[in-house]
């Protein structure tokens, strides 16, 4: 939706540049005074000027509204669980988690950055995060559906890249 909302909003911004640009041109040849030419022009710059600004406020408004940003997802107490990188391994503190539990992954790593990848039985990424020495990344993600997920690293940190896998397993949530 907010990519079909960008290229409406290009081919409205491009017509409008077209209009402005023609209208240019077609005056080009008048031989008006600077004085009538700046009253005019001062007076459609602030229309310009409002115009922009609520075009500007109400585009802004409809493209952020859809992002996946909660305040009560940010702040839900969650489980901790320390990851570290290392070349060629996973050290997880915890393999087993309920579905719907609030969790925060506090990712680091060893020796070179690795990418935290967490995909679901179909290889689709869940979530993701960066590893990196000396710096802890935290990732916040629930798991809503039961089953085995892998961890990969998705930035290549040397020759056993491809073995660098870890798995753990989402239990139903207690009802």
């Amino acid at each position: 939706m907010t990519q079909d909302i960008a290229w409406y909003v290009t081919l409205v911004l491009i017509g409008l540049l077209t209009v402005v640009f023609l209208a240019v041109i077609s005056s080009s040849a008048s031989t008006a005074t600077y004085e009538e030419v700046a009253k005019r022009d001062y007076a459609h710059r602030g229309k310009l000027f409002w115009l922009i600004l609520a075009a500007g406020v109400i585009i802004t408004t409809v493209t952020l509204v859809p992002w996946p940003h909660s305040a009560s997802a940010r702040h839900a107490p969650a489980r901790v669980v320390e990851v570290m990188a290392a070349q060629w391994s996973w050290d997880m503190s915890e393999q087993e988690f309920r579905a719907g539990e609030p969790l925060e992954f506090r990712v680091q790593s060893k020796d070179v950055n690795h990418g935290f990848a967490i995909y679901d039985r179909n290889m689709t990424v869940r979530a993701q995060i960066q590893a990196m020495p000396g710096y802890t990344n935290v990732l916040h993600h629930s798991f809503e559906e039961p089953g085995e997920y892998k961890v990969l690293c998705m930035e290549f940190c040397g020759v056993a890249h491809h073995n660098m896998i870890a798995t753990f397993t989402v239990l139903p949530a207690n009802n």
